[in-house]
């Protein structure tokens, strides 16, 4: 395949609308069918794979070419270094988990939290686990089964409580260092964690600060339910504390969550939690848990510097650009386009690997710092993930309620969620989140690879 840099093809964008095709297309499918988790029963690294086969007969050049190209989005370094650090975010979760981190920070909460503001102690719980453990379907599971119970005994209506587990799990899942979405943001825009955070934070606090106050506001329950102490041990939740704490400080994520693995191992052996085998099994139940998007963001990459190769990234620039006329409306242009493909995939990770190589041209090109774009791909592809009703997330929560609730009696409560798009959307005509931006100006002039694909 001929590499040129600026060559505009709008045929080459069509492996990757099979692939969205194939993925959206089984979902719907699935849905009609009365299927539960319609959106995942088909693998996204099979439906990915769809792709690159469509794209060997589609796109221009020889086998050997197109291979090459496939071969080397593969491989690239970035992609490389996103998908360790997904293997080694999925031991950390995995271990910390088995040695009863998650459990103990639960109870935690449930035995010093006031039971008048249970809807409140939920969502705040849930904001630490889910920024602890970078996963909100596992704060949902965690959380979501003792919110339908509270809310059972309180009196407290079912999706009102829901809705605030709903808020605290996207919380984490778009601030969390062992994120998925963050590392995914991170890696495709070229910046790093600690200052994605320092930039996405001033949009999430006030959005989480508003919620709290409207659930102590109207959160109450009519009859408060009869709290007990709960077990717990405060030395199980250092681990997260310590990965949380070390990578904010701008420690290297791979000794952070290296030395995060061993001290969640040695603490879970030392209680008697885990053995040395089961330790090292668990190690690898997390690496097995990462799976699915390791492969995906590896076939993702290798099929964006095919697309990429034979000009479709290209042709897809210069139409959005005819719509773009600054850094304000780049900055919603690549709003719309992780929004949208959220809504279509059902996934804000996929969302953020598929727009992370347009987010960074246009970034060079309107001088949209990507620290802001990084959080711009991570919180409205978190907005839309937290709110369509097909998302895991949805699903997921809903099901404890064995259908008494709708994901629609949900919506309209998830005041986290409508407050933070709120939030991001005044941030980009008043630049109240820059304050990182301002003090450590991004560095133009140095060389960057327009064609990095993670």
């Amino acid at each position: 395949m001929e590499d040129k840099s600026k060559i505009s093809n709008g045929k080459a964008l069509i492996p990757f609308l099979i692939f969205v095709a194939i993925y959206l297309g089984s979902g719907l499918i699935l849905q009609a069918q009365g299927v539960e988790m319609a959106f995942y029963q088909l693998p996204a690294p099979v439906a990915i794979f769809c792709g690159i086969i469509s794209a060997f007969f589609i796109l221009k050049g020889s086998i050997e070419e197109k291979f090459n190209a496939l071969i080397e989005g593969c491989g690239n370094q970035d992609i490389i270094i996103m998908c360790t650090i997904y293997l080694l975010a999925g031991a950390f979760a995995s271990v910390a988990k088995a040695m009863g981190g998650v459990d103990s920070t639960v109870n935690l909460g449930l035995t010093y939290i006031p039971a008048q503001y249970i809807t409140v102690g939920l969502f705040i719980i849930s904001c630490f686990i889910s920024i602890s453990t970078g996963t909100s379907v596992g704060t949902i599971v965690a959380v979501g089964p003792i919110a339908v119970g509270l809310a059972q005994k309180s009196g407290l209506s079912m999706p009102f409580t829901l809705a605030a587990v709903m808020g605290g799990a996207m919380f984490g899942d778009n601030l969390s260092v062992i994120s998925d979405t963050t590392i995914a943001a991170t890696r495709t825009q070229g910046c790093e964690m600690k200052d994605k955070f320092n930039v996405n934070i001033y949009m999430a606090a006030p959005a989480a600060i508003i919620t709290i106050i409207l659930l102590l506001i109207f959160g109450r329950p009519g009859v408060a339910p009869v709290m007990q102490t709960y077990d717990y041990s405060i030395i199980k939740v250092i681990p997260y504390l310590f990965v949380l704490i070390l990578s904010l400080a701008g420690m290297n994520v791979f000794v952070v969550l290296t030395v995060g693995i061993i001290l969640a191992g040695v603490i879970g052996i030392s209680y008697g939690d885990l053995t040395i085998l089961s330790f090292t099994q668990e190690i690898f139940n997390g690496f097995l848990s990462m799976i699915d998007i390791f492969l995906l963001s590896m076939f993702t990459g290798g099929l964006a510097n095919m697309i990429t190769k034979a000009g479709g990234i290209q042709f897809l620039l210069d139409k959005i650009q005819k719509m773009i006329k600054g850094r304000k409306s780049a900055e919603f242009g690549i709003a719309a386009l992780v929004s949208l493909t959220d809504a279509a995939v059902a996934n804000n990770t996929v969302a953020i690997i598929i727009n992370g190589p347009i987010a960074k041209e246009m970034c060079n090109k309107y001088k949209v710092d990507p620290r802001r774009s990084a959080s711009i791909l991570d919180v409205f592809s978190c907005i839309m993930q937290g709110i369509i009703p097909y998302g895991a997330q949805m699903l997921t929560l809903l099901s404890f309620t064995k259908g008494t609730v709708t994901p629609f009696q949900v919506i309209p409560l998830l005041w986290y969620q409508q407050l933070l798009l709120v939030s991001v959307i005044v941030s980009i005509f008043i630049p109240f989140t820059d304050r990182t931006i301002r003090k450590k100006p991004w560095n133009w002039s140095k060389k960057e690879d327009s064609n990095v694909q993670v």
